[in-house]
Order: structure tokens, then C-alpha cells, then sequence
């Protein structure tokens, strides 16, 4: 086990160029768990360095080699799948029982289908019958700068390590310093894995140093990011004076539209997935829009399904959900619930302060407002945390209406059983996912928004393609060996 201080640069743990500690809190207990270093400029000019070196030959392997090289890596994190659940629990709160299923099997689903994509890939191809001697190419884009957040770290680390290992990219990550335990465990998966030396290289720091250092760096290709759209448009104005290709995943707000006909599992449904993660997802559902005829019950279930969700220690087994990752989002959650109760917004559940039971960590109650309305700011600002705002609504023109406005374009969903309604709405709701009835999105679907939501697109093909620059040939001959 490496020193939690160091760094994976060129396939060796080196200690950082200058010690900076910095102490991970475990947000159940407010308890020091591990402390890490802070990189500087020195750290990742040699992680540039390595990345650049290794991408003059690991661009150039063959297809079926870096499908072994994905197939070895998904094996080990298999295998090192409870010491992953361990961290990510530990660093952000995530129950243990959630951790092993759902936030490890995230890595694990994204791996499996990026092996899929892979192997129906063509890295070249013809242009069309009518231009029989040119060619597209796709190669990968060079070295690639991934900054990763801490609400679902191996969702998010695997989303872009694997898809720039598939198509001859080679990188440097920098996971969330607040939860940077199970990036360590996945280098050390990487490692064991036999990637090669400077394919992958790692780097603890924060935002403001390591995160500016790498977007703003002349030795990196391109930036894949994850995280909050304040974050989003710092790094792109870091990022113009390189002109580097920036792949954004940023905040979201999306609108759970139930119709009158919806099922009947849909209101219950639609506030659990609120809540899931401690409500610290950007496709969460966080504005429950709800049809006049059906809003009074819709009010009573989303209420009863506050109270019901229970609050624990991340270490305990169950089916509650566990603290929020900080103390800063504990703070910036309890202020936009006080914001709330302000504005007139009728809380019905939960509210200011922990849960009943706990005088330490950053346990949120989980809350729900009724009679919101679009203007006020809880349903402006992503809140992320475990806080429900409920919208009643006329008729489906003036859903849509609520829905779209917004700066957000992530996830929205449509609960309806009126499958023409529900395709209208799909085509015409201004987000880069719609998600309807409860039916979760197929392997390999696109994972991505619009607006200030972010560009680009995550998993499977589009993933494969956001790793690629597109080269176009002429006069290819067939004699090519």
C-alpha cells in the first residue's frame, strides 16, 4: 500500500516535489481519516512529461492489446472491489451496502460496456462508396488532463480513464481532494493491471492549484471534467489561451414531470431517486413537477417518503442514506433549505438542523417543499443535497414551459402512461437525457447535458469518440500492410 502522501507518476509512487498536507475528514464521524498532499506545478510537469513520453508508443498499439489491457484491469477491480467500497464509503459518506452495489458497480458496468464499444469499434474507416480511396481515422487525442469529483468517484474515474485507455490516450487524473482515498485504490488496480509506465498518472490537489495547472498546460491535449458548472466556466477561461478541446459534465436541475395517469409507483418513486446519494447527483430529480388533479396526494407521498427515509453511519449496513461529503455542502445545503422557508415555500418535511439522533457529522433531514414556484431559488440553484421542491401544473404546454426554464439541461424525466405525450415531451424538453416511466438508460447510452450543463457525451461509443480527434485521408492505397 502506497503512502496516502504520494503520487502515481511513470508507474512509480513518488512523493510530492513539496510536502502539502492536506486532511481528508470522514463526514459520518467529522473525524480525520487520511491526509494527503497538495501537488504543485513541479508534480505535474512530470506528470506531463511521463504522459507525453508514454503516448509516443501507447498511441500506436493495437486494438486487441489495449482490449486485454481493459479486460486485465476490470478482473483486478473486481477483485479489489470491497477495499473500493471501504474508501468510498470512508471519504464520502456513501452507506456500505450503497457503496458495494452502487457506486462500485458503477466502475464496474462502465468497464464492462466500454470493452463492448471497443470491440465494434473501427479506428478506421472508409469514407463512402462514392470516395473509394479516402479514409476517416480516429485517433486518439494525446494526453489527457481528468478532474473527478467526489460524489461518485469510480462512476465518474472510470468514465474517462478507460475510454482514453481504449483509444491510445495516455493521462493524468486528479480526483476530488475531499474524497481522494478510492482514486488511490484504483491506481493501484491500474498498476497491477499492467498499464503501462506513464500511460496513467495520478496527482492529488486542489482546484484552484492542481486543477488550474493541468487545464491551463501546454503539454495537455485535452481536459474531460466533472463537476460543478461554477467550476465548468473558470476552467474553460483557464483552459482558451490552448485552445485545448474541454469535455464538461456539470450541474444539473432537472424536472420530474408526473402526469395525472402516471403509475402509481411514480410520486414515491420520483422522491426516493431524490434522495438516493444523499441527493449529492446532478441528474437528480430534484423539481417534482406535478399535475393540479393529483398534486395533493403528490404532496402527502413526497412527505411520507421523507419521513421514511432513514439517516445513518456510512459504516452501518441498510438502506438509509449517509451524511453529505463536507462541512461546506452541509453549510451551503442548510442555507438554501433557510432560503426556502423564506421565500414562502411550504416545507412538509424535514428542514433546518441534523436529524433527530445526531450531534456530529454532516447529516441532512431529508426535506421537501411544496407550493414552489419556478422563480424562487430552490428551484433556480442545484442544491445537492437531499431536498425535494414540488411545482404543481395546468397541462402538458405548461410543464414544458417549467421544465425548460432553467440554465440547467441535464436529466429530465416524464412519468405519464400517454406514450405519444411522452414522446412529444422527449423531443422537445432541452436536456441532454430524458428518462421516462422509471426506465433507466441502456448500456452505452450517451451520459450528458446541454446548456450550462456541460458538452460532450460519457459512456459507450460517444465516450469512445470524446477521446478521438477525427483525421481525414485521401488517396489511401489498398496495398496498405
Amino acid at each position: 500500500m502506497p503512502k496516502s502522501t504520494d503520487f502515481y507518476i511513470n508507474g512509480q509512487w513518488v512523493a510530492p516535489s513539496q510536502p502539502n498536507d492536506f486532511d481528508v475528514i470522514n463526514p459520518s464521524t467529522e473525524e480525520v481519516c487520511a491526509t494527503i498532499s497538495l501537488g504543485g506545478q513541479a508534480d505535474v510537469d512530470a506528470a506531463v512529461a511521463a504522459a507525453r513520453t508514454a503516448f509516443e508508443s501507447y498511441a500506436y498499439t493495437s486494438k486487441q492489446d489495449r482490449l486485454d489491457l481493459i479486460r486485465k484491469v476490470l478482473e483486478v477491480y473486481k477483485a479489489r472491489g470491497e477495499d473500493m467500497a471501504q474508501a468510498i464509503s470512508t471519504e464520502m459518506g456513501a452507506p456500505i451496502d450503497m457503496a458495494r452495489s452502487s457506486q462500485v458497480g458503477a466502475g464496474t458496468w462502465h468497464i464492462s460496456n466500454f470493452i463492448k464499444a471497443l470491440e465494434d469499434f473501427e479506428f478506421e474507416r472508409p469514407l463512402g462508396d462514392h470516395a473509394p480511396n479516402d479514409r476517416i481515422i480516429y485517433e486518439g487525442v494525446g494526453v489527457v488532463g481528468m478532474i473527478t469529483p467526489w460524489n461518485w468517484p469510480m462512476n465518474q474515474v472510470t468514465l474517462k480513464v478507460i475510454p482514453a485507455l481504449a483509444t491510445g490516450c495516455t493521462m493524468i487524473l486528479k480526483p476530488s481532494e475531499i474524497a481522494p482515498l478510492s482514486s488511490l485504490v484504483w491506481a493501484e488496480i491500474l498498476d497491477e493491471a499492467g498499464v503501462p509506465a506513464g500511460v496513467f498518472n495520478m496527482i492529488n490537489g486542489d482546484g484552484a492549484g492542481v486543477g488550474s495547472m493541468m487545464t491551463a498546460h501546454p503539454g495537455i491535449d485535452a481536459i474531460s471534467f466533472t463537476g460543478s458548472t461554477r467550476a465548468g466556466i473558470a476552467i474553460s477561461k483557464n483552459a482558451a489561451d490552448t485552445l485545448k478541446p474541454l469535455h464538461l459534465e456539470l450541474g444539473g436541475k432537472g424536472a420530474n414531470i408526473i402526469f395525472a395517469d402516471a403509475d402509481e409507483k411514480a410520486l414515491k418513486r420520483g422522491a426516493i431517486h431524490c434522495f438516493n446519494n444523499s441527493g449529492q447527483s446532478c441528474n437528480a430529480p430534484t423539481r417534482m413537477l406535478v399535475q393540479r388533479d393529483i398534486y395533493d396526494q403528490a404532496v402527502e407521498i413526497a412527505a411520507a417518503t421523507a419521513e421514511a427515509t432513514t439517516v445513518g453511519l456510512a459504516s452501518e449496513s441498510g438502506r438509509h442514506i449517509g451524511p453529505v461529503v463536507s462541512q461546506m455542502q452541509f453549510d451551503k445545503i442548510q442555507g438554501l433549505i433557510a432560503k426556502g422557508i423564506e421565500e414562502g415555500a411550504r416545507l412538509v418535511a424535514g428542514g433546518l438542523g441534523r436529524p433527530e439522533g445526531f450531534n456530529k457529522g454532516y447529516f441532512v433531514r431529508p426535506t421537501v417543499f411544496a407550493d414552489v414556484n419556478n422563480d424562487m431559488t430552490i428551484a433556480r440553484e442545484e442544491i445537492f443535497g437531499p431536498v425535494l421542491s414540488i411545482i404543481p401544473f395546468e397541462d402538458e404546454a405548461e410543464a414544458l414551459a417549467i421544465a425548460n426554464d432553467t440554465e440547467y439541461g441535464l436529466t429530465n424525466y416524464v412519468q405519464t402512461q400517454d406514450g405519444a405525450k411522452r414522446n412529444r415531451l422527449a423531443r422537445r424538453l432541452r436536456s441532454g437525457m430524458v428518462e421516462m416511466n422509471g426506465q433507466g438508460r441502456g448500456a452505452g447510452s450517451p451520459f450528458g447535458g446541454m446548456k450550462k450543463s456541460g458538452n460532450g457525451r460519457e459512456g459507450g461509443v460517444f465516450g469512445l469518440e470524446d477521446f478521438c480527434e477525427v483525421k481525414a485521408v485521401s488517396g489511401w492505397s489498398t496495398d496498405d500492410a
